[in-house]
């Protein structure tokens, strides 16, 4: 018997996409992408979710209707986890959480507090996020994340080909170059932070390029891939053993 999706995956709307992360979405591994799973998703695209609504302008009305969409794909398709094909939906975690009777987990920084737990307070746990300034306090607190974890943001906002995204959305990206300058990132951030025991990519469009990252570093890598990969064991919808 063919398996029901079990996880729901709340998408920027249709036509929102920068020119740049449409390209990204073809690569397996991509969170918008099925072929990056070995189980079925569902995936449902929220009307008003783009850059301006959830990452520079959080939106109260982009986040009533995530909970109206999760609320009706529970009741009506049996969904049993809710997540977001964007790290920056964080903004959100507390509301989405508290609102919906299944476990909700937005955005790959859910896994720093366990990261920094395996490495010790000792060491850095790096963070790769699509754009650092974005990246706010509240987004790290509504993942668990406190004052007194040590983690390292490394931001892309300064890599020329990826901040097309922002500067000119309608643009492709140069895949090639852009995906030097993701691992550069990386490297740069390690070689700036030797005691970096672990790295932690926030961007949902970046998991195609964390075994590179790890070969390139050193260092175990998480993403949102491997987040849902523990949610999907923990929902008995792939087996180990």
């Amino acid at each position: 018997m063919e398996q029901k999706p079990k996880i729901l995956i709340l998408r920027w709307e249709a036509g929102h996409v920068p020119e740049g992360l449409m390209q990204l979405e073809t690569m397996p591994g991509n969170s918008t992408n099925p072929e990056s799973y070995p189980f079925p998703v569902k995936m449902v695209h929220v009307k008003g979710a783009n850059v301006q609504t959830v990452i520079t302008d959080p939106s109260q009305d982009v986040l009533a209707d995530m909970i109206r969409i999760s609320k009706e794909m529970i009741e009506k398709e049996g969904i049993r986890a809710i997540t977001t094909s964007c790290g920056f939906n964080a903004v959100f975690q507390k509301e989405l959480a508290e609102a919906l009777t299944v476990p909700v987990f937005t955005s790959a920084l859910l896994q720093v507090p366990f990261v920094q737990s395996m490495i010790g307070y000792e060491r850095t746990v790096g963070v790769i996020t699509a754009n650092k300034a974005a990246l706010t306090e509240t987004h790290m607190r509504a993942c668990g994340i406190t004052a007194d974890m040590n983690v390292h943001v490394m931001g892309l906002e300064d890599a020329p080909e990826w901040s097309k995204i922002f500067d000119r959305p309608d643009e492709a990206f140069d895949i090639e170059t852009v995906s030097r300058e993701i691992i550069g990132v990386a490297t740069k951030g390690v070689e700036q932070v030797p005691d970096m025991g672990a790295i932690v990519l926030e961007c949902t469009d970046l998991p195609p390029y964390a075994k590179r990252i790890g070969e390139a570093t050193g260092l175990p890598v998480f993403d949102f891939i491997s987040m849902m990969g523990h949610v999907a064991i923990a929902l008995g919808h792939i087996d180990l053993y």
